[in-house]
């Protein structure tokens, strides 16, 4: 990816997905019809499962489960509902049917897994990702802000960005915490379809993305985008419409996952999810967004720090759509000035400047933001005078252009407190 990024002449974020806690049945040796109205038994160990016997690789199994608890199997697709147990085994009934192959995930009810994120497999693949230099982690089933602190990653942009999964129902419960500690969240709405009734999940899908644009974090919607077009030259009518909803909600970014990881045309459905979300946001209600953000973003108390980069980034967005300026230039090292300034949705491109190699990757998964690398941040004014250069150099500006530039001063981190209306010699 590095030697892709550096051929294409533009950075290229690279995350890495941390399994967490994931339950597996054993193998099975070839592919297995489970019957709808069968019963099975499902026993901790690590041996093959049969169509009669589902071998799980969670030791606590038997103890963990109660009567009238339903299990997943690998999408969801196939579900068993606990009946009654052996000494050995748990009885299940095979409420819905499919076909299952390999090793399957299991899914657990968040309540009932006693296994903590991150899991000690977590933190060595994590170890591996530092020193690969991976730009943002992914970690699954986050029930707590408790789960990210203790996965012990450096802040960034010493550390990688930390993604949060929210796919249970108790990191939906501790929503507000868990944003603030994370660096982005992942709307993770295929575990989270499993914990929660489908009728709930769209409103799930819009609170967690709500919430994330209050505290200036990105969120990443998942699962199904694009579904059909694993196969199909063309998504449905209704994934078309899921995509372009996923927009207006507000969020920073789209995932695609079997559609490009086993899909028959994974550049096709790029294509073609980037066309959906371009058109998306040609009619995304820009004011209205910024209107209705500030209203409720000044509703809640906030910290000192807190305050001051709502303050300066409202003022950045009405600045700039008074002025009718060209672009809002960022000036940053970790990247939170432009995730502050990028959840008002400007009109104007955000363009951001750091010295941070990592930081300079991270960026790509923030909504509107074009980001460029510059090898220090010195002096304010000779700083602002060389970032105008570039973007002028680049072509995103022009002499006569009025500029908003946003950055913080070095002695608050994490704090934006600086804003300058700049007309381009």
């Amino acid at each position: 990816m590095r030697n892709i990024s550096e051929q294409a002449g533009r950075p290229i974020g690279v995350l890495a997905d941390l399994p967490g806690p994931k339950v597996r049945l054993g193998q099975f040796a070839e592919p297995t019809l489970l019957e709808i109205g069968s019963e099975v038994l499902l026993e901790p160990g690590l041996d093959a499962s049969t169509k009669d016997v589902l071998m799980v690789d969670y030791e606590t199994l038997l103890s963990d489960m109660v009567v009238g608890d339903r299990l997943a199997v690998g999408d969801g697709s196939i579900i068993l509902e606990v009946t009654g147990n052996t000494p050995t085994a748990l009885k299940a009934e095979v409420l819905f049917g499919g076909q299952v192959q390999g090793r399957p995930g299991l899914h657990v009810p968040s309540d009932r897994l006693r296994i903590t994120t991150p899991t000690a497999q977590d933190l060595k693949y994590l170890d591996a990702m530092i020193e690969a230099d991976i730009d943002m982690v992914a970690l699954s089933f986050v029930r707590s802000a408790s789960d990210i602190r203790r996965a012990g990653i450096e802040a960034i942009p010493r550390g990688p960005l930390v993604i949060a999964k929210v796919e249970t129902r108790a990191a939906i419960e501790n929503l507000t915490g868990i944003v603030k500690e994370s660096g982005a969240v992942m709307v993770a709405r295929g575990d989270l379809g499993t914990e929660c009734s489908l009728e709930d999940l769209p409103h799930h899908q819009k609170d967690i993305i709500a919430e994330c644009i209050a505290q200036g974090r990105p969120a990443i919607t998942a699962t199904q985008m694009l579904e059909s077009m694993i196969n199909a030259p063309a998504p449905t009518r209704a994934e078309a419409s899921d995509v372009a909803n996923a927009v207006f909600d507000g969020t920073s970014a789209i995932m695609l996952s079997a559609e490009t990881a086993i899909g028959r045309d994974p550049a096709h459905v790029v294509k073609t999810m980037a066309t959906i979300a371009a058109r998306a946001d040609q009619e995304f209600a820009y004011d209205e967004w910024a209107v209705k953000l500030k209203r409720e973003r000044l509703s809640e108390p906030q910290s000192n720090d807190g305050a001051v980069t709502d303050v300066m980034t409202m003022a950045t967005w009405q600045a700039a759509k008074e002025m009718k300026a060209a672009a809002i230039v960022c000036i940053s090292r970790s990247g939170f000035t432009v995730r502050a300034i990028a959840r008002f949705r400007p009109e104007a491109p955000i363009l951001a400047f750091t010295p941070e190699d990592r930081t300079h990757r991270q960026l790509t998964l923030s909504w509107g933001a074009t980001s460029f690398k510059i090898d220090q941040i010195g002096d304010t004014d000779e700083t602002v005078k060389m970032v105008i250069e570039l973007a002028k150099e680049s072509g995103h500006i022009r002499s006569g252009d009025v500029v908003a530039v946003l950055g913080g001063s070095s002695a608050n981190v994490g704090m934006t407190d600086n804003l300058r209306l700049v007309r381009c010699d």
